[in-house]
């Protein structure tokens, strides 16, 4: 039954960064919260890049979260490390709230905080807005006893505006988790009613073909291949789109290409359908490989291919 008019609830906006470490799940969240896919999400260290902002609404109550995917925060390794860790902490700037991501404790490890987390709670020290705490992957845990002590490890560093075990993947305690960063938002409304993001399509059509190649290669290969957009134009009801996959080695081009071009046929349909998932309308698509040696150890091109990916 609808609330009487005078007993709605406030409407309430802003932004809210979801940071953690590489691989606990902060894209995946993202995408759950929102209820379809708009970042890739890969078992990869490195997957996320760019901070992508994804918005959130809710009539009941009246709601707006522009939540704001980082890369993952960790010791930077050479220089796309270190533009991933800049490009993570300009996520923080301006934002309301922060959900710092974690993950349940492995089988038989102590409940304490994990080590890599570090450089999480380093870096919120600088932000000055509640933060709330996200235990993801919680239906790995079996032992639920263990859940406490854990908690109680991670209050010891930092105190938290709310903790709240999750599990993205299954949906899990996400109701709660909007309603704990709903109350850390100011009120009013931000944006138009139908608005999502505001990054171009061509971002995600080039972030959904790094996905297929960074899924179909192995080893160090996905962690430097980076892709660029050569040709994206409509002709005769067709998206038509070129790109071209940049790998660090002439090595890694011949495996992102493969025995007879398999690998790479495989990267452009995979990709071909999700980018026509995505877009909904059919879509041309074909790819080329480019060596750039050691582009992921150059500031200026770790810059241009890694953060900037996919924009026109």
């Amino acid at each position: 039954m609808p609330r009487p008019e005078n007993q709605r609830e406030v409407p309430r906006a802003g932004r809210c960064a979801i940071v953690g470490r590489p691989n606990v799940g902060k894209s995946t969240l993202l995408n759950a919260l929102l209820g379809q896919k708009l970042v890739i999400a890969t078992p990869r260290p490195g997957t996320t890049r760019s901070c992508v902002l994804g918005v959130y609404a809710s009539d009941d109550p009246p709601t707006q979260v522009a939540f704001v995917d980082t890369p993952g925060l960790e010791r930077p390794k050479g220089a796309l490390g270190r533009v991933l860790i800049d490009s993570a902490k300009q996520g923080l700037l301006d934002c309301d709230s922060v959900v710092f991501v974690t993950e349940v404790p492995k089988a038989g490890a102590p409940p304490q905080v994990h080590e890599k987390d570090g450089a999480v709670l380093r870096a919120l020290e600088a932000a000055n807005v509640p933060v709330i705490l996200a235990i993801n992957k919680v239906d790995r845990l079996k032992a639920k006893e263990r859940l406490l002590p854990f908690i109680e490890a991670y209050q010891k560093n930092r105190p938290f505006e709310a903790v709240v075990p999750i599990s993205a993947t299954r949906g899990t305690n996400l109701d709660a988790l909007l309603g704990e960063i709903r109350r850390t938002l100011p009120e009013g409304l931000l944006y138009d009613a139908d608005f999502l993001t505001d990054r171009p399509e061509r971002f995600f059509v080039s972030e959904l073909i790094r996905e297929a190649a960074m899924l179909n290669t192995r080893q160090e290969v996905p962690y430097g291949i980076a892709c660029d957009l050569d040709n994206y134009r409509e002709e005769d009801g067709l998206l038509r789109i070129e790109g071209t996959l940049i790998v660090e080695k002439q090595s890694h081009k011949a495996i992102v290409i493969g025995n007879r071009g398999e690998t790479i046929k495989k990267i452009s349909t995979e990709a071909r359908e999700q980018i026509e998932a995505f877009l909904e309308r059919k879509v041309y698509l074909r790819l080329w490989v480019k060596a750039v040696p050691g582009w992921t150890r150059d500031p200026i091109k770790a810059r241009q291919l890694a953060v900037k990916e996919g924009q026109p």
